[in-house]
C-alpha cells in the first residue's frame, strides 16, 4: 500500500519550491474548475475557464513528476535549484496571464486582436523558451548522473527526452494558417495568429473535456502525446521491464514513433477520432513491430546490470 506522507516528503526532499509551486497550481485548477460551472462564457465554443482547468492540472502534474526526478539526481545540485525556481515563476506567469484572459473572456494563445494582447502572448512565448531550456538541464543531468539499474536509468532519461522533443512541438501551432496567411498578405488585421485546429478555425466540435477538434486535425494531440513521455516510458518500464535495458529503448522508440504518427495525422488535417485507411494501416504496423520487438527483448533479453549506488 502506498505510504502517501511518505511519497510527499520524497516529493519535498527533491524540491520544495516545486512542490509548493504544484500545490498552487493544483488550487488553480479548481479554482477554474468552479468557473467552468459559475461562468456560462465561452471561448472558442468552450467554456471559458476549461484552458485554466486544463493548465492547471497539466503544471501541477509536470511539476511533481521533475520534482519526483530530482529524487534520482545528486550532480549540479545549484545549477539544478535554479531550474527548479525558473520552471515555477514561468509556470506562475503563464497561468496568471491564462487566467487573466479568461477572466477577460478572451483567448490567451494565439491572441493578437491589439498591442496589449500581443504583447502578452509573445511574453508567454519567451517564458515557455525559458522553461523549455530549465528542462533541457533537468535532461542534461539525468544524462550525467549514474544509476544503480541501467534500465530505469535510461527510461528517466528517455523519457524526459521525449518529454522535452514534445513540448518543443508546441511551436507548430503558433505559425500563421493558410487562411491567417492569405489574409496578412492582404493587409488585413489578424485578431489571431496560430491555431491548435489544421484544416478548420479553433472552436469547431470537439472532444469533451480535451477540446481536441473531432473534425480536423488538432496538434494538440501529439503535443500531448509528447508532453508525457516522462510520465509513460517510466510506467511502462515499472511495471514491465524494470531491468530490460532494450525494452527500454524499445519502448522509447515506439513511443516517438507513435508521436510522429499523430502528428503526421493531424499536419494531414485529419481528426484523432476519424482515421483515415492510410493512417489505420500504419497505426496497424506500429503496434505490429512495437509487440514483435517487444516479445524478443522481454523474452531473450538479460536484466540490466548494477553499476552504482542508486535505483528505484
Amino acid at each position: 500500500m502506498v505510504n502517501i506522507r511518505a511519497e510527499f516528503r520524497n516529493l519535498w526532499s527533491g524540491s520544495p519550491v516545486l512542490v509548493v509551486t504544484a500545490l498552487v497550481m493544483l488550487g488553480t485548477f479548481w479554482g477554474a474548475v468552479a468557473g467552468i460551472f459559475l461562468d456560462p462564457r465561452t471561448v472558442t465554443g468552450v467554456p471559458a475557464w476549461l484552458k485554466p482547468a486544463k493548465f492547471g492540472i497539466s503544471t501541477a502534474i509536470y511539476l511533481m513528476t521533475i520534482a519526483w526526478l530530482y529524487r534520482y539526481i545528486r550532480v549540479w545540485p545549484r545549477l539544478l535549484r535554479a531550474a527548479a525556481w525558473t520552471m515555477s515563476l514561468v509556470i506562475y506567469f503563464e497561468i496568471a496571464v491564462i487566467d487573466i484572459q479568461a477572466a477577460r473572456g478572451l483567448i490567451s494563445h494565439f491572441n493578437h486582436s491589439n498591442p496589449v494582447d500581443s504583447a502578452l502572448f509573445a511574453a508567454m512565448g519567451a517564458a515557455i523558451g525559458v522553461l523549455w531550456l530549465a528542462s533541457v538541464i533537468v535532461l542534461a543531468a539525468l544524462f550525467k548522473q549514474k544509476f544503480e539499474n541501467r534500465a530505469w536509468g535510461w527510461a528517466l532519461r528517455l523519457g524526459m527526452l521525449i518529454t522535452v522533443l514534445g513540448s518543443a512541438s508546441g511551436g507548430l501551432m503558433v505559425a500563421p494558417t493558410h487562411d491567417q496567411l492569405q489574409a496578412l498578405k492582404a493587409g488585413e488585421k489578424v485578431p489571431a495568429i496560430g491555431a491548435h485546429t489544421v484544416g478548420a478555425p479553433d472552436g469547431g466540435p470537439g472532444i469533451p473535456g480535451a477540446g481536441w477538434s473531432t473534425e480536423h486535425g488538432d496538434l494538440r494531440v501529439p503535443h500531448f502525446v509528447g508532453m508525457h513521455g516522462i510520465q509513460m516510458i517510466p510506467l511502462f518500464v515499472w511495471i514491465f521491464a524494470r531491468r530490460r535495458t532494450a525494452a527500454v529503448w524499445i519502448a522509447a522508440a515506439s513511443y516517438v514513433a507513435l508521436f510522429a504518427i499523430l502528428a503526421w495525422q493531424a499536419l494531414r488535417g485529419e481528426s484523432i477520432v476519424a482515421p483515415a485507411g492510410l493512417t489505420m494501416t500504419v497505426l496497424a504496423a506500429w503496434m505490429a513491430a512495437t509487440g514483435i520487438a517487444m516479445a524478443i527483448a522481454l523474452v531473450s533479453g538479460k536484466p540490466a546490470a548494477r553499476v552504482a549506488a542508486q535505483g528505484y
